[in-house]
């Protein structure tokens, strides 16, 4: 957002990101296995908004989470925990009546598609959770506006009736709302008795949409970049995280691709969460378009490297420096472990 334009929308807002959505008590096995099979969890927290929250305020943005949870020692736990990153809870409304949700996963990481032999296993409980009942009635608009930036995810819109009509009236264009940001994130096991194209319906009202290039072609069946651009021609600016390879970002008659650095993978939990922040980071602070995706390659690393769903983002100083290697360096880069701790 130019100086201009914060000018002419008057106060400041009281808060640079404004994240809504279900988190969850998440529980993962001590070791690699089965779920059948792994007899000791350890607790954890998951949740792609408040991932992003948390992310954003350990970066030094000033970031809220907006959702609801049980009047449960869960629910007590998740906004102890959010709130302890430095984002701001007063928003979280307690229910008495409906449980906070949880979910089990796999060691490895989180299924994003069809299950696998061999691979993640992810089984959630959150079915009439306290979140699932978000609905228009129960966010006030004072408060979803409250930031520069909304940050919404499509996994919200899958939860139930009342929650896509949140979404859908969170996503209609009209004056005076903030920036809203749009991570797709297309859980397959949420829309097995649903169209996934809502998910694409909903990125069209929003002025900033990450997707996946492996998500769009599971829920949609588009193939590339290009594709998925021609099918949502409407956002200003769409990301199209590819992997590995890297992302592409596509603005008004600008096609930009950002490979990402080499990475030695721990577990891909929250990566996709991670490179959402990174790259908001990077666009609060409005630096050029190519070094918004380096921060978010930069932060997705981080995720990459831990196996929680959460992990602490590198330095401002650290990513800015490596943000601004040239395109040589920043090919030779490779990032392991610990690599968020090193002086460089």
């Amino acid at each position: 957002m130019s100086a201009a334009a914060r000018a002419s929308a008057g106060p400041e807002p009281g808060y640079d990101v404004v994240c809504l959505g279900e988190s969850m008590v998440t529980f993962v096995p001590a070791r690699p296995g089965r779920l059948a099979d792994v007899p000791d969890f350890h607790r954890a927290i998951g949740g792609a908004e408040s991932n992003v929250a948390c992310t954003l305020a350990r970066a030094g943005h000033r970031a809220r989470w907006i959702s609801r949870v049980g009047a449960d020692g869960f629910g007590d736990h998740l906004v102890g925990a959010i709130a302890a990153c430095g984002v701001d809870v007063g928003a979280v409304q307690r229910d008495p009546r409906r449980p906070t949700g949880v979910y089990f996963r796999t060691a490895a990481e989180r299924a994003t598609a069809a299950a696998q032999p061999g691979r993640a296993e992810v089984v959630y409980y959150r079915k009439g959770s306290a979140a699932a009942a978000l609905s228009p009635a129960l966010v006030r608009r004072h408060d979803a506006w409250s930031g520069r930036v909304l940050h919404l995810t499509g996994i919200t819109a899958a939860l139930s009736a009342t929650c896509h009509a949140l979404m859908r009236r969170l996503t209609h264009r009209e004056p005076g709302r903030p920036l809203v940001s749009y991570d797709v994130n297309h859980r397959p096991a949420l829309w097995h008795d649903a169209d996934p194209w809502r998910l694409a319906e909903l990125a069209r009202g929003c002025d900033l949409v990450f997707v996946g290039e492996d998500e769009a072609e599971a829920a949609w069946g588009l193939p590339d970049a290009d594709a998925i651009r021609a099918a949502l021609p409407e956002p200003p600016v769409l990301v199209v995280k590819q992997g590995a390879a890297g992302a592409t970002v596509f603005t008004a008659g600008q096609r930009l691709r950002v490979p990402a650095p080499a990475v030695d993978v721990v577990a891909h939990v929250g990566a996709g969460d991670a490179f959402a922040a990174g790259f908001l980071s990077a666009s609060l602070r409005e630096l050029p378009l190519r070094d918004r995706l380096r921060h978010g390659h930069l932060f997705a690393a981080a995720a990459l490297t831990v196996h929680d769903d959460l992990a602490v983002p590198p330095s401002r100083a650290l990513t800015d420096a490596l943000a601004a290697l040239d395109d040589t360096a920043w090919g030779r880069l490779r990032l392991g472990p610990g690599w968020t701790r090193e002086e460089r």
